[in-house]
């Protein structure tokens, strides 16, 4: 199986029950590919738990859902060890975060405490708990959900914590046309049971390993460095992009590359995915005015010449 074959049968399964999103798809299949994690920044009822549910259904991984609350402790998610009385040994009872698909729902509900909990197993894939390190699923991939809109009684994310998820989306409204459909059509939670699995374990990691084949010449690595610097000295940016945040959009143009049948990166795979790569990873000076991380990101892809298509795979 190669990777556009993959991609169809992962996006086929997921657009059966999540209607008119198959770019976001295409986005979760990225990260799920690259070994990254997602902030999806919605209102409710937008759809974010099913379409994790049946990622998680197609591709045959486990799923855990963890709803934050303010009073959720770092071992409700990694775990504990139990006293065994018939072995006389303490046992590890692993947490929900031992699963392939972890919905970390209303991530800023819980306290920076908790919070924090996440970042060894988002940054090393491992948790460590009373001082023994156990290691995570493979494939792992984290998906927090926040209202945006809403502040009473959260939490907001350190910049630590927000630079290790590679892309923050949004799933959106859909068109008028599709969300009658789905009102009038069956339940999407019934929907998603009756999903079958459409690849497995093996296929997973065969098609991951073909990303490392997939090419970035220097002059679409300079237009990438480009953006990133551009991030760096922008009058309304504080602090711009990170080399963790360049490395990520790299990797995810690689995988977008190869996801629509190409063995190289154009410069359309970078100006596709710069804004939910980088834009979350931007903290803005009083001088950005009302310009919002996204608004800022477009601008400088307006601004910045494109290298030509015949330099793009010579």
């Amino acid at each position: 199986m190669n990777l556009t074959e993959y991609k169809e049968k992962i996006i086929s399964g997921c657009a059966s029950v999540i209607r008119g999103k198959n770019e976001i798809i295409e986005n979760v299949l990225i990260c799920w590919l690259c070994g990254g994690h997602i902030l999806l920044e919605d209102v409710p009822g937008t759809g974010k738990t099913i379409l994790l549910r049946a990622f998680a259904r197609t591709t045959g991984g486990s799923f855990r859902r963890i709803q934050f609350t303010p009073d959720l402790l770092p071992s409700d998610l990694t775990g504990i060890n139990i006293f065994d009385q018939k072995t006389s040994e303490f046992v590890f009872r692993p947490g929900p975060l031992f699963a392939n698909l972890v919905l970390a729902d209303e991530i800023n509900r819980a306290t920076p405490r908790t919070q924090s909990a996440l970042l060894e197993a988002m940054a090393e894939k491992q948790v460590t708990v009373d001082g023994r390190t156990y290691p995570m699923a493979e494939p792992f991939m984290i998906m927090a959900t926040e209202n945006p809109l809403e502040s009473f009684g959260t939490f907001e994310l350190p910049e630590a914590q927000t630079d290790r998820f590679l892309m923050r989306l949004s799933m959106g409204y859909m068109k008028r046309e599709e969300e009658m459909e789905v009102i009038r059509g069956e339940d999407t939670s019934v929907m998603v049971e009756k999903l079958q699995q459409r690849v497995s374990a093996e296929e997973t990691a065969m098609v991951k390993k073909q990303l490392e084949d997939i090419e970035m010449n220097e002059d679409v690595l300079d237009y990438l460095m480009r953006i990133v610097e551009a991030t760096r000295t922008d009058p309304g940016v504080r602090t711009g992009v990170s080399t963790r945040g360049a490395i990520a959009l790299y990797r995810a143009a690689c995988a977008r590359a190869g996801l629509n049948g190409r063995q190289y990166v154009l410069p359309e795979d970078i100006r596709a995915l710069a804004v939910c790569v980088l834009a979350h990873r931007l903290s803005l000076s009083a001088s950005a005015g009302r310009a919002s991380q996204e608004e800022i990101i477009s601008s400088l892809l307006e601004k910045i010449p494109v290298p030509l298509e015949e330099s793009a795979f010579a």
